[in-house]
């Protein structure tokens, strides 16, 4: 698969994961231009099984993604829409099917990240911030609308109820501390430390099963959207999904076989030993 033609942003592969570079303009603005270019990814990660994991961040210095194009915003309609007849916003659709991609993704984010971008960001699975350069705000109550990438809908989600609505209404700028203590991010970072931290998540993660990243993915946001004896089903459902594409079977017969599960040194070793039975096919 070749991941190139993208206006927006560049993305490199390198083994199982791929980094997309994001790079638009002076402030990185998330217009039609950068929701094409998103589409058109998520179009090929779809169907692509050798990436496991997508870094998104960006050589922008200053911005990650500054916010939605207000040149598209100035031509929305002043008239109320019934129930029955509102659509979803392109916004919304491309964000949703992003957050939807078989691969874990993350955020490195290392600038602003406003309106669209922060939504941007809380359409992926993780987000790391280095603190002294990443800076969050949903403006949108100041503006007189909402946030309307997903931010009103996954906001209280990874925060709560108190905490979302201190953040949408509130409507000011919050560093990479408070995203961490806010639950908007996964942690806050020294500059210094933040590629390291995200390259070593990224190639852990990329060397496991795509079928188990993506079953997992499905079942942990499933647990957030179903009652717990649906998400209970789901999560088995998931589980034969993995099995059926994995060597789960031939791993846990290895392991048995080995008696690896009743030795101590093993038991005290997890962290390496599903890192060395990748070599179990």
């Amino acid at each position: 698969m070749e991941y190139k033609n993208f206006q927006t942003f560049s993305a490199k592969q390198n083994g199982g994961i791929l980094t997309v570079d994001i790079n638009f303009g002076p402030v990185n603005v998330q217009g039609q231009e950068m929701l094409a270019d998103l589409s058109s990814l998520c179009l090929r990660l779809e169907r692509d099984r050798s990436v496991k994991v997508v870094i998104f961040e960006s050589s922008n210095p200053n911005y990650w993604v500054c916010h939605y194009d207000t040149d598209l915003l100035k031509d929305m309609s002043i008239e109320a829409v019934s129930r029955q007849d509102v659509q979803l916003l392109d916004l919304q659709v491309v964000l949703e099917r992003l957050s939807k991609l078989p691969q874990a993704t993350i955020a490195k984010i290392e600038g602003f990240a406003r309106g669209g971008g922060h939504e941007m960001g809380l359409a992926l699975d993780m987000r790391f911030a280095a603190r002294g350069k990443a800076k969050f705000m949903q403006m949108e109550v100041g503006m007189g609308i909402l946030p309307c990438g997903g931010g009103a809908s996954r906001m209280a989600r990874q925060t709560g109820l108190g905490k979302a609505l201190e953040i949408i209404l509130g409507a000011r700028d919050w560093d990479a501390d408070e995203a961490e203590k806010f639950g908007t991010i996964n942690k806050a970072l020294n500059p210094d430390e933040i590629d390291d931290y995200v390259a070593t998540l990224a190639q852990r993660i990329s060397k496991f099963p795509a079928e188990s990243i993506t079953a997992s993915k499905r079942a942990i946001y499933a647990s957030i959207d179903l009652p717990i004896q649906e998400a209970l089903k789901e999560e088995a459902y998931q589980l034969f999904q993995a099995t059926s594409k994995t060597p789960a079977v031939k791993r846990f017969q290895y392991a048995n076989d080995n008696g690896a599960q009743f030795n101590h040194d093993n038991q005290k070793n997890w962290e390496q030993m599903v890192i060395d039975i990748q070599e179990v096919n």
